[in-house]
């Protein structure tokens, strides 16, 4: 038998050289499509034993023509880009990376959060014209006033919560998945509307699912406080663009910070780009030198685990127990 196969799909800005020199060093071939085309993902991986995948969508499709594959290894905690259901279905394995970058997207969610309360990009474009603060038309809120509200309660958002406690108020949360036993006392459990009718900032942190799609829609975006703010550093389908653009300009919403967009980059006409209450970010919460590395590491070494034992490190789909997605 020759070597093992494993084919990153579609890696984007990340260098894969750590990550494909650990693989090659447990005797795997290692090719690199670049490229979220499936025939030319079908064409590298026809022989493949695993997929690292970066956003390249892994339907029923695709696996069809990817007779050999096993392992499918994601290239970040998200996993919306595997149908996990056909994937068990074929009794494949899909491992995430829920530690990769926990703490940089949690720290750019809290400097979102707190750039859009004090105003900062106001204050910046101010300076730069030739004003000063005289010419401030809203004054910034006492953040020890105000109330951060979390729409989900996993890894990354308890860790905007943990930062978040000294400076705010009040921080709360809603999450029906998360369990009662460990939810840390500081943080305020609410329900949904309740969340969103108290919160000053409504910060997202939810997967992209069925069930979110379009979550922050424009019943959600009218149940929030006027003059509140919105900020999501989770996946850009969450909200509806057209919705928050009407809620920013009829003034119920007093600004948003958006760090994923429904089609990314955006294109050069879109107005999410171009409107003055909308503070922005390339899609890169997730980035530093630490999590660069371990977005291209940390799957390899789940396929490494995989072939050799059997299992890979941080499974989301397990093909030995019956309707395993976690």
């Amino acid at each position: 038998m020759g070597q093992p196969v494993v084919v990153f799909t579609d890696p984007e800005e990340l260098d894969v050289e750590p990550g494909a020199r650990l693989l090659r060093d447990a005797g795997f071939e290692v090719r690199v499509v670049g490229s979220r085309d499936p025939a030319r993902i079908a064409a590298a991986a026809h022989d493949a034993e695993a997929l690292i995948v970066g956003y390249a969508p892994v339907d029923a499709t695709l696996l069809d023509r990817l007779p050999t594959v096993r392992m499918l290894a994601t290239m970040s905690a998200g996993y919306d880009m595997v149908d996990t259901a056909e994937a068990r279905r074929r009794g494949l394995w899909v491992s995430n990376l829920p530690h990769a970058a926990t703490e940089d997207v949690a720290v750019h969610a809290l400097a979102a959060t707190l750039s859009l309360v004090r105003h900062l990009p106001h204050a910046d474009a101010t300076v730069r014209s030739g004003g000063w603060n005289t010419e401030f038309g809203e004054l910034p809120r006492r953040a020890s006033e105000l109330t951060l509200g979390l729409v989900g309660f996993g890894r990354i958002a308890r860790a905007v919560a943990r930062m978040a406690t000294p400076v705010f108020g009040r921080v709360a949360a809603f999450d029906p998945h998360a369990d009662p036993a460990g939810w840390p006392s500081e943080v305020d459990r609410l329900g949904l509307d309740e969340l969103v009718s108290r919160a000053d900032v409504l910060s997202l942190h939810t997967p992209l699912t069925p069930q979110t799609h379009g979550l922050a829609d424009e019943s959600l975006l009218a149940r929030m406080r006027p003059g509140s703010f919105l900020v999501n550093v989770s996946r850009g389908e969450l909200v509806d663009p057209d919705a928050l653009l009407r809620a920013l300009d009829n003034g119920h919403l007093a600004g948003a910070a958006l760090d994923v967009f429904p089609v990314e980059p955006p294109p050069a006409d879109d107005p999410l780009r171009s409107h003055p209450r909308i503070q922005l970010s390339p899609h890169s919460a997730f980035l530093s030198d630490a999590s660069q590395r371990a977005y291209v590491c940390a799957p390899a070494e789940n396929v490494i685990a995989w072939h050799r034992t059997g299992r890979p490190l941080t499974p989301v789909v397990d093909p030995t127990l019956e309707g395993a997605v976690s």
